[in-house]
């Protein structure tokens, strides 16, 4: 299902963020906690709709907010630190100007939930009630759970970005050799192959196709061509064709989606059905979900550039 695999992405980055936080300010190591001001100013204009910016590019070390926005009246304070003498602490600066204004709290690293029943001293009347203004890594998952699909997918691509962790080459090198080892043992039953003879550009394929979202998979995988075409080349030097076997099994794929679907969710349902395919072999391995479903995608862009899914502009 789309929902639970765009949410467990995303859980899994933010709890990784709210882990690397806690600990590297354990080490006084804060350039994270700098980061992540502009980090969560762009993720709840994208969640809420606000207009936030951060005052600290104007005034740096502003009394008590670090992000206002002046459209919706609301002025934020992000911080590692939680608890109530914190939150007193920026109530307690000279905000007199803001009255009328909505005062938000979000903990970067740790749990907040707590905070949510006490009361605050306000001293100049500010917007604020702690258990809807006090947001943690916990409350802010139960709100993108919530989301409708195609919002929550907006997300997804979001974090996607900013979250984005380089992977081990030689990681990705020995998973790729494990699924395509498993993929060539399957039986596609007579699926057509060979591979496509009439040149073309990446990107003017990507446009012909109207792949929208897709797009920033293909560009950030399509580096991957050569190593996948190494490893297609050791396997078929052992008499054995599997790079036939696997690149027809993944246009029949395609073939399967393509006409009932849009472009960017044939391409996502093509590596979802492979990523099936290879959990229940019985000679596979488990490796964590999401690098599975990046060998997968590596698969499947390489067969975008071998030509064996989607229309080849050029092909008369």
């Amino acid at each position: 299902m789309n929902r639970s695999d765009y949410f467990n992405f995303i859980e899994a980055k933010f709890s990784t963020l709210g882990y690397r936080l806690a600990l590297r300010g354990g080490l006084n190591i804060l350039d994270l906690n700098l980061h992540s001001e502009n980090f969560y100013l762009h993720f709840f204009n994208l969640l809420f709709g606000w207009k936030l910016k951060n005052l600290n590019t104007v005034n740096q070390n502003a009394a008590g907010i670090d992000l206002i926005d002046t459209t919706n009246k609301i002025i934020i304070q992000v911080s590692a630190t939680v608890t109530k003498q914190k939150i007193e602490s920026a109530l307690a600066k000279k905000l007199s100007k803001y009255t009328g204004y909505s005062f938000k709290f979000i903990s970067i690293s740790k749990n907040a939930t707590d905070l949510g029943t006490q009361i605050f001293s306000n001293p100049h009347n500010l917007v604020f009630s702690p258990p809807n203004d006090i947001y943690d890594i916990s409350t802010i998952l139960k709100i993108i759970n919530g989301l409708h699909i195609d919002q929550l997918k907006e997300v997804y691509e979001f974090i996607k970005k900013e979250l984005k962790t380089e992977p081990d080459p030689e990681k990705i090198e020995s998973n790729l050799t494990t699924i395509i080892n498993i993929l060539s043992k399957v039986d596609w039953s007579k699926v057509a192959s060979g591979h496509e003879k009439v040149p073309f550009e990446i990107e003017e394929k990507i446009s012909y196709n109207h792949l929208d979202t897709a797009r920033t998979l293909i560009d950030d995988y399509k580096i991957y061509y050569s190593r996948i075409d190494k490893t297609y080349t050791d396997f078929d030097k052992q008499g054995v064709n599997k790079s036939f076997s696997i690149l027809g099994g993944i246009r029949k794929e395609y073939l399967a989606v393509c006409s009932n679907n849009s472009p960017d969710q044939c391409f996502y349902l093509i590596i979802k059905n492979i990523v099936q395919i290879i959990r229940a072999s019985a000679n596979y391995t488990p490796i964590p979900g999401e690098e599975l479903e990046m060998c997968v995608g590596i698969l499947v862009v390489d067969a975008f550039i071998r030509c064996k899914i989607f229309k080849n502009p050029l092909k008369t």
